[in-house]
C-alpha cells in the first residue's frame, strides 16, 4: 500500500499567543485594580529559570506585575500562607519541580484555590495551564480530536494527568502510557502527546505515517533545553503536524496561565 504524502504543519503556539496577548492587554487595562502574580521557587534549575523569565516578560507586555521569589523549601508553606492573606497578590504558583518532590502535595495544598492559577492543588477552578494550552493549540489549528486514537505519554500532575482527564471527560479515545511502559502501541495512535521530560523518548519507529505530534516534555540535557521527541521524528516528511523544537506548547502555556490570573483578578 502506498503511504499518503503530507506537507507537515508546524504547530506554533507562539503565533496563537500573539493574538491572545492583545486581547489580554485590553482586559488588564479594563481592570480596576493592580494585578500581581507571585512565582515561588526553591532552586535555580535552568528549566525553571527559563519559564520564570517567560512569565515575567509576558506579564510586562500585558500589564501584570510578576514577582519572582527564591524561597527555602522549608519556608514555602509559611510564605504561601502570608500571600493568601495579602490582598495585593492576585495569584501565585509554585514553580515545579521543587527540591523535595515528596513534599509537593503538602506545599501546594496551602495555596488558596482562587489564587492557585495553575491548579496545582486540584481544588482550583482552573485546568492546569499546559494541559489547557495543548487543547487550545490543536483547536487553534483546527485539528479535530473526535474519532482519533490519542496516546498520552506521561501522567504527571502538570500535563499528562490533567490532559487525560480533560479529553476523557470530552469523550475522546485516550490510551495512557506511563513512564516505563512499552511504547510500541504508539504506532496505532493518530495523535501523540508526550510530557515526560525524557529527551529522545519518542523515536521515529514509534510514530506512524500521518500522525500528529505534540511535544510537551521539557528537560535540561547538558545545559540544552530539550523535549521528548527525537530529532529523527522531526526530520520525517510524512506527518500531518508537529510542534517545533521551541515555541510550540510553551508560549500558549504562559497565555493560559495569564488568562487564569485575569480571571482571579476579576473574581
Amino acid at each position: 500500500m502506498t503511504k499518503k504524502s503530507f506537507h507537515t504543519k508546524i504547530l506554533s503556539g507562539r503565533e496563537l499567543a500573539g493574538f491572545i496577548k492583545e486581547r489580554q492587554a485590553r482586559q488588564v487595562a479594563a481592570l480596576n485594580e493592580h494585578t500581581k502574580l507571585v512565582i515561588l521557587r526553591d532552586s535555580d534549575n535552568p528549566v525553571i529559570l527559563k519559564y520564570v523569565s517567560l512569565k515575567q516578560r509576558y506579564g510586562a507586555d500585558i500589564g501584570i506585575e510578576v514577582e519572582d521569589r527564591l524561597i527555602n523549601t522549608d519556608e514555602l508553606t509559611s510564605v504561601i500562607d502570608e500571600l493568601n492573606k495579602d490582598t495585593s497578590v492576585t495569584a501565585m504558583i509554585v514553580q515545579l519541580p521543587i527540591l523535595e518532590p515528596a513534599r509537593t502535595d503538602d506545599i501546594v495544598n496551602h495555596i488558596a484555590p482562587i489564587k492557585d492559577v495553575d491548579n496545582l492543588s486540584g481544588q482550583a477552578p482552573y485546568t492546569p495551564a499546559t494541559a489547557e494550552a495543548i487543547d487550545w493549540l490543536l483547536a487553534g489549528y483546527d485539528i479535530k480530536l473526535a474519532g482519533k486514537h490519542i496516546g498520552v505519554v506521561g501522567q504527571g500532575r502538570l500535563v499528562g494527568a490533567p490532559l487525560t482527564k480533560l479529553w476523557s471527560n470530552a469523550g475522546h479515545d485516550i490510551t495512557i502510557f506511563a513512564r516505563g511502559d512499552d511504547l510500541t502501541n504508539l504506532q496505532k495512535c493518530d495523535i501523540i502527546v508526550s510530557a515526560t521530560g525524557v529527551p529522545h523518548l519518542i523515536t521515529a519507529d514509534l510514530v506512524k505515517n500521518g500522525a500528529i505530534i505534540v511535544d510537551a516534555g521539557t528537560a535540561s540535557d547538558h545545559g540544552v533545553i530539550k523535549g521528548d521527541v527525537d530529532d529523527a521524528v522531526r526530520n520525517r516528511s510524512d506527518l500531518i503536524a508537529i510542534t517545533p523544537t521551541i515555541g510550540g506548547v510553551g508560549p500558549l502555556t504562559v497565555s493560559v496561565l495569564f488568562d487564569h490570573v485575569i480571571a482571579a483578578a476579576s473574581a
